[in-house]
C-alpha cells in the first residue's frame, strides 16, 4: 500500500515541470520552523516545550521570517528541485546562515519584551537549528534529484557506450552525465587501442570494437553507441563493425562537429547513411576564397538545384556586391528568393526564372548585370532521361553553356567555372557525353582566348566529380522513400559502384578551384572510395529499423554502367593548390574546328532526329560508346 502510494506521488510529481516556486518556498520555510522546535525539544525537555508553545511558535515564525528574507535574497526557491546542483546547495547554506545570524543578532531584544514570557533561547538552539535546517534543505534536493534520476532511468535512459577514449571522448561521458535530464547512462567505452581493452575509465570498462562487445551490448539491452567528436573518422573506416551494430538494431548518434570544445555542448544527432560513408575531412582555405568573392557580382545558374543552391549560400557569406541567379524551375527558385531574403537580407540578390538556352535572355541578363565570375551548374543531369531524350540534351546542356561561355567572352566575365561530372569520362551515355562536349568547348575557347584567336579575358575552368549525397538525383533519396512505403528497395544491379561526396564539400572544392584556376584546367576532384550501391541499400535498410524489406534488383538502366570513372584512360593528371584537387592532363582541341561542329550538332538536335544526334555526339567525342542503350548500333568513326 505504501509502495503504490509511493508510486502515485512520485508519478505525479514527475508528470509535472516542476513545483511553483511559492511550494518551494512554503517547504522550506516549514523546515526552518520545524527544525528549529525540534531542536529546542531536545535540548530542553519536552513537557517545558509544551508548557510554552505558543510562545516559542510566535519567536520561531519569527526566526523563520529572517531565513525567509535570506531565501529571497539568495534565490533558493528558484531552481527545480530534481535538477539541483552543488551551486543550488550553496545558495541555501548562505540563505540558512543569513537567518541564522539575523536571528541571534535579535534574539536577546526579542527575549527583552513582554511577548515570550518565560522562554529562554541559547545561541547553541539557534546554531543547531540552522545545522539541522541546511542538512534537512540539502537532503530533500538530493532526494529529489536522485529519485528523479531512478524513475527516468527506468523509462527514459538509454544505456549507451562511447567510442572513443581521448579527451572528447571523456568530455562526452562528462556531458550526458551532466545532461538534466538525462538522456543517456555511460555504461562502457569502446576503444581501438588494444593497450587499455578491459581497462577501467569513469567507473565503467574499456572494450574492444568487436563481435564480442556488440554480443555484449546485447545481452546487456545497450541500444544506443555515441561516436566520440575525435573518433569519427576511425569509426566511419571501421565498416564492419558498423554493419554488426546496424544488425542488432543499436541507435548510433554522432556530434554535428568533429572538433572538440570543451566549453561548448556537444550536439548529437542519431546518424544518416550520409555520416556513414567514409570520407576523409576536406579542409579548404575559405579565407582566400572569400576574399576573391568578395564585392563581386557573381552569375549562379542552375541556383535552384542541389548544386546550384549550396554554391549560393556559401557564396553569400563573403559579402559579394551582386548574386545573379538563373533558374528555370519557378517553385524552387521561389524558395531560393526566400531563403536570401531571411538568411542574407543584406544581400541584393536578383533571382531570374528562365533558361540558359534562351540566348536573347541570357544576352540581356549579361548586360544588365555585368558579373565579375559566372558558376555554371544548370544542366539535365539524369542519365536514363536524357538517354531517351538526347536531342534535348545537347539543347539545354550544349547550346546553353555555349550561350553562357560566348557571352562571359563578350561581357568581359573574370572567370567562368563550368560544373562537369566523373560520366564525362570514357562516356557511355548521353548525358555524360553531353557534358563532355561542354567541357571541350569551353577548353578550346580558353585556349583560343589565350593564342588571342579570340578577343577577350574570361578564364574558363572545369571542375568534374562524382554523385553528390543528398541531390534530388541520388540513389538516397529513393531509397529512403522506398523504406518509408515498407516495400523493395530496387538496385540496379549488385555490382554497381559509385564515388560520392557531401553537397557542402563538393561546393567549397568547387569554389577553390574555380577562383584559383588560372583557366583551362579541368579538376578532379579526389571522391575517396567508391561504395557498392547494395551494400549502401542494406545499411539504409538497417539504419531504419524496418523488418522483411528486400533489395531487388532490377537490371542497369539505360546508358548506365557499373563503375564511374574520374579520367579517361589517356589522362593524366598533375598535383594543384589542394590535395583533394589535382589537374587533368587532356587533349587539346581547335576552337574553330570545335565551334563548327557543335554548332552542326545543335541544329542537327533541331530536327529531333535522335540517332542522328548521336552519331554526331560520337564524331565529336570518340571514345563515347553506347553502354546499355538503343544507340550502340551507331558505329563511332
Amino acid at each position: 500500500m505504501n509502495m503504490k502510494f509511493f508510486n502515485r506521488l512520485s508519478n505525479w510529481y514527475f508528470s509535472k515541470k516542476s513545483l511553483p516556486y511559492w511550494c518551494i518556498f512554503w517547504i522550506d520555510s516549514a523546515v526552518i520552523f520545524v527544525s528549529y522546535l525540534f531542536i529546542y525539544q531536545q535540548i530542553n525537555s519536552g513537557a517545558k516545550a509544551l508548557s510554552i508553545l505558543g510562545q516559542l511558535s510566535m519567536l520561531f515564525a519569527i526566526f523563520t521570517l529572517f531565513h525567509a528574507i535570506g531565501f529571497r535574497i539568495f534565490h533558493t526557491y528558484d531552481g527545480i528541485l530534481r535538477y539541483s546542483s552543488f551551486i543550488d546547495l550553496q545558495r541555501v547554506f548562505y540563505a540558512v546562515t543569513f537567518g541564522a545570524v539575523l536571528s541571534a543578532l535579535t534574539k536577546n531584544m526579542l527575549l527583552s519584551t513582554h511577548i515570550f514570557p518565560g522562554v529562554e533561547i541559547e545561541y547553541r538552539n539557534i546554531v543547531l537549528g540552522a545545522l539541522i535546517s541546511t542538512l534537512a534543505l540539502w537532503a530533500i534536493r538530493v532526494i529529489a534529484k536522485t529519485v528523479f534520476d531512478v524513475s527516468l532511468s527506468d523509462y527514459n535512459i538509454k544505456h549507451a557506450f562511447i567510442y572513443g577514449v581521448k579527451e572528447g571522448g571523456i568530455g562526452l561521458a562528462k556531458q550526458i552525465k551532466n545532461n538534466k535530464p538525462m538522456k543517456f547512462k555511460l555504461m562502457g567505452f569502446i576503444s581501438d587501442d588494444t593497450k587499455i581493452k578491459h581497462h577501467h575509465l569513469m567507473g565503467t570498462k574499456v572494450y574492444a570494437p568487436d563481435l564480442n562487445t556488440i554480443r555484449k551490448m546485447r545481452n546487456n539491452n545497450i541500444s544506443t553507441l555515441l561516436i566520440s567528436p575525435g573518433a569519427i573518422n576511425v569509426f566511419r573506416a571501421n565498416k564492419d563493425f558498423q554493419d554488426a551494430l546496424l544488425a542488432e538494431g543499436i541507435h548510433i548518434y554522432m556530434p554535428t562537429t568533429q572538433e572538440w570544445n570543451r566549453n561548448e555542448q556537444q550536439q548529437l544527432k542519431e546518424v544518416s547513411i550520409e555520416d556513414l560513408l567514409p570520407r576523409d575531412e576536406i579542409s579548404i582555405d575559405m579565407e582566400s576564397v572569400g576574399a576573391m568573392l568578395y564585392g563581386k557580382r557573381i552569375l549562379i545558374t542552375g541556383s535552384a538545384g542541389s548544386i546550384g543552391s549550396e554554391m549560393v549560400r556559401q557564396i553569400a557569406k563573403y559579402s559579394p556586391a551582386e548574386l545573379i541567379l538563373i533558374d528555370s524551375a519557378e517553385t524552387p527558385q521561389h524558395d531560393i528568393r526566400l531563403m536570401m531574403a531571411k538568411q542574407f537580407p543584406e544581400i541584393k540578390a536578383e533571382t531570374i526564372v528562365t533558361t540558359i538556352c534562351s540566348k536573347s535572355r541570357m544576352e540581356h541578363i549579361f548586360k544588365t548585370y555585368l558579373p565579375d565570375y559566372v558558376f555554371h551548374a544548370a544542366a539535365y543531369k539524369h542519365v536514363p532521361m536524357m538517354e531517351n531524350n538526347p536531342c534535348e540534351s545537347i539543347q539545354n546542356n550544349v547550346y546553353g553553356t555555349k550561350i553562357l561561355a560566348d557571352l562571359a567572352v563578350k561581357y568581359g566575365v573574370k572567370k567562368f567555372v563550368m560544373i562537369s561530372t566523373d560520366k564525362a569520362v570514357n562516356p557511355t551515355n548521353v548525358m555524360g557525353c553531353s557534358k563532355r562536349i561542354c567541357e571541350i568547348y569551353v577548353q578550346s575557347l580558353n585556349k583560343a582566348i589565350e593564342e588571342g584567336i579570340i578577343n577577350g579575358k574570361t578564364q574558363f575552368v572545369t571542375t568534374r566529380f562524382g554523385n553528390v549525397l543528398g541531390s534530388n538525383g541520388s540513389v538516397i533519396p529513393l531509397f529512403k522513400k522506398q523504406i518509408k512505403a515498407g516495400g523493395s528497395v530496387t538496385v540496379t544491379d549488385p555490382r554497381i559502384i559509385r564515388y560520392f561526396m557531401l553537397i557542402p564539400e563538393a561546393c567549397k572544392l568547387v569554389l577553390e578551384a574555380g577562383t584559383k584556376g588560372n583557366g583551362g584546367e579541368i579538376f578532379v576532384f579526389d571522391m575517396g572510395k567508391p561504395v557498392k550501391i547494395a551494400d549502401m541499400a542494406q545499411r539504409m535498410i538497417n539504419l531504419s529499423g524496418a523488418k522483411n524489406v528486400e533489395i531487388k534488383y532490377t537490371g542497369l538502366r539505360a546508358g548506365e554502367k557499373l563503375y564511374e570513372e574520374v579520367l579517361n584512360e589517356k589522362e593524366s593528371t598533375k598535383p594543384s593548390f589542394h590535395d583533394k584537387i589535382r589537374i587533368a592532363e587532356v587533349r587539346e582541341y581547335d576552337y574553330t574546328e570545335v565551334s563548327k561542329q557543335i554548332d552542326d550538332l545543335i541544329e542537327k538536335s533541331k530536327l529531333y532526329d535522335e540517332m542522328l544526334t548521336v552519331k554526331c555526339m560520337k564524331e565529336i567525342v570518340p571514345e563515347y560508346k553506347s553502354n546499355n542503350s538503343i544507340y550502340p548500333q551507331i558505329r563511332n568513326l
